[in-house]
């Protein structure tokens, strides 16, 4: 990100990653108590046709309204914010402080069974939540949950999963070869559940 700061609110501090679709920043929002950490993601359309911004617009905040509503779950990251500026969209949800799950599961590193009950019965529970919304993560992989720093599992990256689909992101499918259900890798994500995929 060129600017180190959006508006006079957040300031970026590093990068966290990102891809063709735009970038994952954390930042500071200063005009919260402690200058809280949260998550801004800066999401770059692929095209300069205006009737494709304009349907990207219109997606992007009807998603964000399902975004907001999946943050009411105490293991979802709450999203804080929407807002466009300059025709790049942007997100700002809750930072969750803690270790990604895949640092738990290593190739050689054998769970016991409780410890994968226990872990199979946090995630399941999060997604019947999301899925009673009528919602589908689509992207599940080791990467995506953390463990926050209180022992409970989070479930992240549902504001990238929205983007897919629409041309004007310049893209059709995230999801991670290896973790994708076929049904969703043959176009027809869970059925009567409204998939985040944009088209």
């Amino acid at each position: 990100m060129a600017r180190q700061r959006l508006g006079e609110r957040y300031y970026i501090i590093k990068p966290l990653g990102g891809g063709s679709f735009g970038q994952t920043y954390l930042a500071q929002d200063r005009q919260r108590t402690g200058n809280t950490r949260c998550v801004v993601k800066q999401l770059q359309p692929q095209t300069r046709d205006l009737e494709m911004i304009q349907t990207a617009r219109r997606l992007f905040d009807r998603e964000a309204e399902v975004l907001y509503r999946l943050g009411n779950h105490p293991q979802i990251p709450g999203l804080w914010t929407h807002f466009e500026d300059n025709q790049q969209f942007y997100l700002v949800s809750e930072f969750i402080a803690g270790d990604r799950l895949s640092q738990e599961i290593t190739p050689g590193k054998q769970l016991s069974e409780s410890d994968v009950v226990f872990l199979l019965h946090d995630i399941l529970q999060v997604l019947e939540f999301v899925h009673q919304q009528q919602v589908i993560h689509q992207n599940i992989k080791p990467q995506n949950p953390i463990r926050r720093q209180d022992g409970q599992i989070v479930l992240i990256d549902f504001e990238t999963v929205k983007l897919l689909g629409i041309n004007a992101w310049g893209m059709v499918n995230i999801s991670t070869p290896g973790y994708i259900p076929p049904e969703q890798a043959i176009g027809k994500p869970g059925s009567p559940a409204m998939s985040m995929q944009w088209g």
